[in-house]
């Protein structure tokens, strides 16, 4: 594939979503989206529990690990412990505006330190192979887009950045609770639009209220690839039609009985290694969303998930089945 295709379409990095068990579940869905690791801390990775943070099926391939931090040596060898798990990509997050990123001066506040930024990216570029990403906001606060933008782009750039995720919005870090940050700050895709035109030599990827898979095609026509978070991990189904849609795999979607089959048996072998059934059936609560049976089986999987069943799925679909003979 070529490079500048690698992000046609993507599954935004989502604290306490995208954990490897909703990867794998993903992955089921679409074969060639790439995927990303929720935001982990850069110390986190150095100090704590790599396996546990880290550990990757081979099947989640293509999957990026997103870092948080701001010290450019610490990112630096996480990215070059990242990179020996295997992930296909390191990015680094100058986009979360949670309080306890603020409190660490890294995601998006780094905003207002590009030169910053840049330090940290050619630090990781020097330590790995793999492609360094950047996903990154407008501005934050009282910045003006149309030069904050600009400044951290062709000052990220100059380090050696090549791809460059933009949420579509500015970040507010004092008056706007994170879940805020996500929908009030106004959409601005005009600006990234701009951004694509004055910088033809990057990868300029959209992020930001994509909602469906007619409105990322319809923005994909612009730039180098779309990002959907939250529409994604809500009605994870949709993400049956990205293949075909965004790349041109005319291979049948898979059945949503089907995917379910693939999970039971996941979810037995990480039973068997300790894993509760539902750290794992939590991010399959929307896959009938837009279906008939979607509140039955959103019922079933909510009502038995304190049940330590390793056969919890099967019974899920048991259910759905007798509900649809019925």
């Amino acid at each position: 594939m070529k490079e500048n295709q690698l992000h046609r379409f993507c599954v935004a990095p989502m604290m306490d979503g995208t954990d490897r068990h909703c990867r794998y579940f993903h992955r089921l869905l679409t074969r060639h989206a790439r995927l990303y690791t929720e935001m982990i801390t850069a110390a986190a990775i150095v100090h704590g529990d790599r396996d546990r943070l880290l550990g990757i099926d081979p099947a989640e391939h293509p999957v990026a690990l997103q870092l948080g931090g701001s010290e450019p040596q610490m990112l630096a060898q996480a990215a070059r412990i990242g990179a020996d798990f295997g992930y296909d990509e390191i990015n680094l997050n100058v986009g979360c505006p949670s309080d306890r990123v603020q409190s660490g001066a890294f995601g998006a506040c780094l905003m207002k330190t590009p030169g910053l930024v840049a330090e940290c990216v050619n630090a990781m570029r020097a330590a790995v192979d793999a492609p360094v990403t950047v996903k990154c906001r407008l501005g934050v606060d009282d910045q003006n887009p149309e030069e904050s933008l600009f400044e951290f782009v062709n000052a990220v750039a100059g380090a050696g950045c090549k791809t460059f995720i933009v949420h579509a919005r500015k970040a507010w870090l004092e008056g706007l609770s994170p879940k805020e940050n996500r929908t009030l700050p106004p959409l601005d895709y005009a600006i990234v639009r701009r951004l694509k035109e004055t910088r033809p030599d990057l990868a300029v990827i959209i992020n930001g209220g994509i909602e469906s898979i007619p409105q990322a095609l319809d923005l994909a026509a612009d730039f180098d690839g779309v990002m959907l978070g939250r529409a994604a991990y809500g009605e994870p189904y949709l993400l049956a039609q990205v293949d075909e849609a965004f790349f041109g795999d005319t291979a049948p979607p898979p059945s949503r009985e089907a995917v379910v089959e693939n999970m039971s048996a996941y979810v037995q072998r990480e039973f068997a290694r300790g894993v509760r059934p539902h750290s794992i059936t939590r991010h399959m609560l929307g896959l009938y969303r837009g279906a008939p049976g979607a509140r039955a089986w959103r019922r079933f999987l909510s009502e038995h998930a304190a049940l330590l069943r390793a056969d919890m799925l099967d019974a899920a679909l048991a259910a759905m089945r007798a509900r649809a003979a019925a």
